[in-house]
């Protein structure tokens, strides 16, 4: 019979590092995942999902998603792990202006162009401009993204259709968080020897722009008309860039 803590000091049980190397090599992976640093890791998953998104062109919760997944496999982690959109977009600014910084100008000013030509044939509708068009950080891989405010949804379908323009139909969830809008897209190309570039209109009714245009707490503004578009294209800002 062994005696109590057999051939451990002082009566402890063996390390569970200890024995086969088998086993040792499990114990420093399983040493190294706790000494990982929440901080360290969302930082390291935001930094990732911006070069998702910068030459993937992946949206935020699908960079997201795989960069995590690069990161950590397929462990499931809690919400402290991950980084919010916020971290994400300021990682996303960081990575254009190190390696886009000769394009990603250019390439912004031209889908803003695009943007605020869509909004004029839409005026009626009354448009908004959302997404990495609005906040500068559009590039060659972005979409623009567009939010029509009216009682008559049905219009711009057919607006369209009397354009010959072709689109699909789907759900966005709604930026107030309750149930889903109709989104129409489609592929538009300004001219022919350009590559087209993908529209999504997603329709708001006229209510839902009461308090929608109001910047947060730190003065950023999350849809702007086409006047305030037009300013950014002509002063060559972002939103939140000073005067």
């Amino acid at each position: 019979m062994r005696a109590n803590g057999a051939g451990t000091p002082g009566g402890r049980p063996p390390h569970p590092c200890s024995g086969p190397a088998a086993i040792e090599y499990d114990c420093r992976i399983m040493s190294r995942k706790t000494l990982l640093d929440p901080r360290r890791v969302r930082e390291e998953i935001a930094q990732s999902a911006a070069r998702l998104i910068a030459e993937d062109g992946l949206d935020y919760a699908g960079a997201k998603r795989k960069a995590a997944r690069q990161l950590l496999g397929d462990t499931r982690v809690a919400g402290e792990w991950l980084p919010d959109n916020d971290q994400i977009e300021e990682e996303l600014r960081e990575y254009l202006a190190l390696f886009q910084s000769d394009t990603q100008p250019d390439e912004l000013r031209r889908l803003r162009e695009i943007a605020l030509d869509w909004m004029r044939r839409l005026a009626e509708f009354h448009p908004y401009v959302t997404g990495a068009v609005l906040n500068g950080t559009a590039n060659a891989h972005s979409d623009i993204h567009l939010q029509a405010f009216t009682d008559n949804p049905k219009d711009v379908a057919i607006y369209l259709l009397n354009q010959n323009v072709q689109y699909d139909v789907s759900e966005t969830r709604h930026f107030a968080g309750r149930a889903d809008v109709e989104t129409l897209s489609f592929l538009w190309r300004p001219r022919r020897d350009v590559d087209a570039i993908g529209i999504h209109l997603a329709l708001y009714a006229s209510d839902d722009l009461r308090g929608a245009v109001k910047a947060d707490a730190r003065g950023r503004v999350a849809r702007a008309d086409a006047a305030a578009l037009r300013a950014l294209v002509e002063a060559g800002k972002t939103p939140s860039e000073p005067e």
